[in-house]
């Protein structure tokens, strides 16, 4: 069993990837999670998805809205310095209120930004 090895990174230095034309993102997987900054144009859209990943999302700048739960009824705006935590399988979709940069934290990493089956970003029945 070999043991895994401490690893450092900068922000700066990571590339971003363009998912839509206004949206991109960048991030760090362990592995048992992930951590990454998603910057949202002002009007952007996430369509409705869920996952099996437990989700933080922490504001650094801007806000979003959410809209959570199978008929989407529960909204909140989470907006700089604060945080929403969204439990495993929670239907939810946001659209960012002004540019807005966030701080995404997954348990455990999510398989499908990494292999490139987030398909739910261009499926417009979302």
């Amino acid at each position: 069993m070999s043991e895994a090895k401490p690893r450092h990174f900068r922000w700066e230095e990571l590339p971003w990837e363009r998912v839509t034309e206004q949206l991109g993102r960048r991030m760090v997987t362990g592995d048992r999670a992930m951590i990454a900054q998603v910057l949202l144009e002002e009007g952007a859209v996430v369509p409705t998805h869920s996952h099996e990943n437990e989700q933080f999302t922490y504001i650094l700048e801007g806000a979003l809205h959410f809209w959570l739960g199978a008929d989407g009824s529960e909204e909140v705006v989470v907006r700089a310095g604060e945080i929403l935590h969204i439990p495993s399988h929670v239907p939810h979709k946001a659209i960012a209120l002004e540019k807005t940069l966030d701080l995404d934290i997954f348990c455990p990493p999510r398989t499908d930004w990494l292999d490139g089956t987030d398909s739910y970003f261009h499926d417009t029945d979302a």
